[in-house]
């Protein structure tokens, strides 16, 4: 019997453990020397293409970043934040975190991500903002994107949880002309650093506010203050932060895991490509290959969609991979759907039709670095089986 293959599991060598252990070792397991060094690597590995003059913040969530990329570029209660539908609800609970109003919008077709052509209708007096989401891994439509936001002096804060590494037209995401971007480091990722995420700003102001806001709104780095070889007590508190930085343990982790990152996106790659040939003649809708937008994917997700003619139910189809042995996932269930969304904003289904249709299809097939090539022949030969069967 062979054992249960899950949805997703990191990646995780005896370099994260060495590192850990070292720091564990060190005395600083909060936000320390291994959490600033990881900033800086992490800007390095994005001023690789010449990108001068990103700055990179640690948090503990990309939930976080996010919630401080937004206070930072002044969004405020009563104001309205665009946001896709299609996503996790983080995206739109931060914005409710400062008392402003999330509005949604339907998807693009074929890639998921957030459709630019229903945006501009939605866009009023009070927002402030928009948040697109790289579904899955693969880069929204930022060049049109960001020019609604300059015709309407709007900022644009990337949710970048499943796009490290993207290019989009040949920049990697995080270095666009956007405001903010966002990366999550959640166990699940393309990365890990078990809990965390990286805010990213060319914008200085930006990110010395999100700094101050990180950690209570102290007006000194608590690292520096720690670290001082002088007294070194005083502190002013100028305004009333949040608890999110980044420890040490969880910078330790990221610091190994950015040395893969290329190693484990080649990976991902051959992964998707195999699925994209051995799955390419079943009723299914595969994931668009990036190169026909332009863009490379992530592959942080390998959604396919059942076709609508097919005589299994999507939750049928996970259900009969589950007594496989093989774990599946769904991205996403739309926020318009949810309880909390649906009724505070007294949304409608038919009101977002490509994200309704969608959803009932969808599956995310298991794509993760520590799979084997065994593994990933036991998801395809699952499918196929299934598939051949209804």
């Amino acid at each position: 019997m062979n054992k249960f293959l899950p949805f997703a599991l990191p990646d995780i060598g005896n370099e994260e453990i060495n590192e850990v252990v070292d720091s564990l070792k060190s005395g600083w397991i909060t936000t320390g020397p291994k959490a600033k060094q990881f900033e800086q690597d992490f800007t390095n590995y994005l001023q690789q293409e010449g990108n001068i003059g990103l700055q990179a913040l640690a948090v503990n969530s990309a939930t976080s970043g996010l919630h401080l990329a937004l206070e930072a570029v002044g969004v405020k209660a009563g104001d309205e934040v665009i946001v896709p539908t299609y996503t996790f609800t983080s995206t739109a609970e931060v914005v409710r975190y400062l008392g402003a109003i999330p509005i949604f919008v339907d998807s693009d077709p074929k890639t998921l991500n957030i459709d630019p052509r229903l945006i501009k209708q939605k866009i009023t007096e009070k927002t402030k903002a928009i948040i697109p989401v790289h579904f899955a891994g693969l880069a929204a439509d930022m060049d049109e994107i960001i020019a609604i936001a300059r015709e309407f002096n709007l900022k644009v804060v990337e949710d970048a949880a499943h796009a490290f590494p993207t290019y989009y037209k040949g920049k990697l995401i995080g270095t666009l002309d956007s405001d903010v971007t966002v990366f999550s480091f959640y166990a699940n990722k393309t990365m890990t650093t078990a809990e965390g995420g990286m805010l990213v700003s060319k914008h200085s102001d930006i990110i010395e506010r999100a700094k101050i806001m990180r950690l209570h709104g102290i007006s000194r780095d608590a690292f520096d203050r720690y670290r001082s070889k002088t007294p070194a007590w005083y502190y002013e508190v100028i305004e009333p932060g949040f608890k999110y930085n980044m420890p040490d343990i969880c910078a330790a982790i990221g610091l190994q895991q950015l040395k893969k990152i290329d190693s484990f996106y080649d990976k991902r790659e051959k992964m998707a490509k195999r699925y994209d040939i051995e799955l390419a003649n079943l009723p299914i809708e595969l994931p668009p290959r990036s190169e026909e937008l332009n863009s490379t994917h992530a592959w942080h997700i390998y959604p396919i969609r059942l076709k609508e003619n097919i005589n299994i139910t999507r939750e049928e189809f996970i259900l009969k991979m589950s007594e496989k042995g093989i774990g599946c996932s769904v991205h996403f269930i739309p926020l318009h759907r949810h309880p909390v969304w649906r009724d505070m904003y007294k949304l409608q289904s038919e009101d977002f039709p490509i994200a309704e249709d969608v959803y009932h299809r969808i599956v995310s097939i298991p794509l993760f670095t520590a799979m084997t090539e065994d593994d990933q022949t036991r998801v395809i030969m699952a499918i196929k089986d299934i598939l051949n069967n209804v």
